[in-house]
């Protein structure tokens, strides 16, 4: 079909009574998971342990499968990897974490960034797409559902406008979580990389709540979700473009930032409940070796092996061997070797995250 794609702001009002009404619980169930974020004393545990889900989980939309197991026995510091999926995995959760820091220092998200985004997902550096012939289509029948922009010059310009309606507050006045779905419908319309669309336009979605102040951290886990919802994801951008009646696709988003964060919540609930177990118990069996800093390893990642443990306590390998031998022994680790590696698995936090990311959506 031929979609115009307009530029933005829409001149329709879209911020209908159904809107408002579920634009409240939204926002109410997004500032909880902001402040039982601030309750973990080490914000790289959640940001680690979170952004690898929502990677997971973005990358799952695209067909990019992994289990727990790649993923948490990946080296991303020595970029060795378990499987290809799980490297994807990895790319995503740098480029969502680069994203960040970035918003962060300079309160924007430009064109340029979402650039540099997706180019950290798909290690390359096409840019935007130059060449025509880019069409959707359905997976299962082969039939092209919708035709994006195809000049290099009208994509640069589409982008160029989202770019001031992502970060200039006086072009309207709609609620920022509005903003946030109307950018992201936009965003998949342009459609403007030949590959990583889907990724780039999730992470824009994180991005953009941290730079209006509504996320400290980038662990909305909203691609649990869509996941979880394909099918009508799909159906809604496409339906979108055709009636031009965005209430259905709002309310979509919508549910999935309130749902997320209800239980992204309890995600960070159950992370918080057992680090203050593993405390409690490791510094009454194993005084000598406890320290904060040893907490905050076994909770950085799922898995922890002796290289980790002498870089975050600054200790000799011979000493990092111990302390998680010792840890073993008193029943808080396992050991497990993968291919020429040893690991040692936090059980029960590696049991939290797997069983909350099978966790269904209501």
């Amino acid at each position: 079909m031929n979609y115009k794609i307009p530029q933005l702001p829409l001149v329709q009002d879209i911020e209908t009574k159904v809107v408002l009404k579920k634009l409240a619980l939204a926002h109410k169930a997004l500032a909880e998971l902001n402040g039982v974020a601030e309750t973990i004393p080490n914000e790289a545990i959640i940001l680690n342990t979170l952004s690898l889900q929502e990677a997971k989980d973005s990358s799952a939309i695209e067909n990019i499968i992994t289990t727990h197991d790649e993923l948490f026995s990946s080296d991303s510091f020595a970029r060795n990897f378990a499987s290809a999926a799980a490297k994807e995995v990895y790319n995503y959760a740098s480029a969502l974490k680069d994203g960040f820091v970035l918003v962060k220092k300079n309160g924007l998200l430009t064109a340029n960034q979402i650039i540099d985004i997706q180019s950290t997902l798909e290690e390359t550096h096409s840019g935007f797409r130059k060449l025509p012939g880019t069409e959707l289509k359905n997976d299962q029948t082969g039939e092209v559902v919708y035709t994006p922009p195809q000049s290099y010059d009208e994509i640069v310009e589409m982008m160029s406008n989202l770019e001031k309606f992502i970060n200039d507050k006086e072009l309207c006045d709609w609620d920022p979580l509005v903003k946030m779905a109307v950018i992201h419908h936009q965003f998949e319309s342009i459609h403007p990389f030949y590959d990583g669309n889907g990724r780039t336009g999730r992470i824009i979605n994180i991005l953009f709540l941290v730079k209006e102040g509504l996320l400290n951290l980038p662990i909305l886990y909203l691609s649990r979700y869509i996941n979880q919802n394909k099918g009508t994801y799909y159906k809604l951008l496409q339906e979108t473009r055709v009636t031009q009646n965005w209430e259905p696709w709002l309310m979509y988003m919508l549910e999935a930032i309130e749902q997320t964060s209800i239980q992204t919540s309890s995600i960070v609930r159950g992370i918080k409940g057992l680090m203050l177990q593993h405390k409690k118990k490791i510094r009454a069996a194993l005084p000598k070796i406890y320290s904060q800093d040893l907490i905050n390893n076994l909770f950085k990642h799922p898995y922890t092996k002796i290289d980790f443990v002498v870089q975050d306590l600054h200790v000799t390998r011979k000493t990092a061997a111990k302390y998680l031998h010792a840890l073993c022994d008193a029943g808080f680790l396992s050991e497990i070797k993968l291919g020429k590696e040893i690991y040692f698995l936090n059980d029960e936090l590696f049991d939290l995250l797997a069983n909350v990311s099978s966790l269904k959506v209501e």
